[in-house]
């Protein structure tokens, strides 16, 4: 399952010894319900390997305008702390895990 990040928790979420993927979404957006499910999967999948969380940008003002996000569904894919890549708007799930692929290497 995915973590649920705060803006509270995401200093520590950061500190992760894996590559982070965050999936930045909000309950009424169409488009994340969609992706939800997939970013679900995903998290089972990499369990151990990635740490994948979702930030409520209704809830948690802090981080999504420190990474400027202005569309959601935005995925951010972090490795060392850095962002090295994201995905705006839905996306198959083959993308994303191509994203995550590289992440890996």
């Amino acid at each position: 399952m995915a973590l649920e990040i705060t803006d509270a928790s995401f200093e520590d979420v950061l500190k992760s010894d894996k590559p982070v993927v965050i999936d930045f979404w909000a309950e009424w957006c169409g488009p994340c319900r969609m992706v939800g499910p997939i970013v679900e999967e995903l998290a089972g999948e990499y369990a151990g390997k990635v740490t994948i969380g979702k930030v409520d940008v209704d809830n948690n003002d802090e981080i999504t305008s420190k990474y400027g996000i202005r569309n959601i569904p935005t995925i951010l894919f972090i490795k060392n702390g850095e962002v090295v890549d994201k995905q705006v708007g839905a996306a198959q799930k083959s993308v994303l895990v191509d994203k995550i692929e590289n992440l890996l290497k």
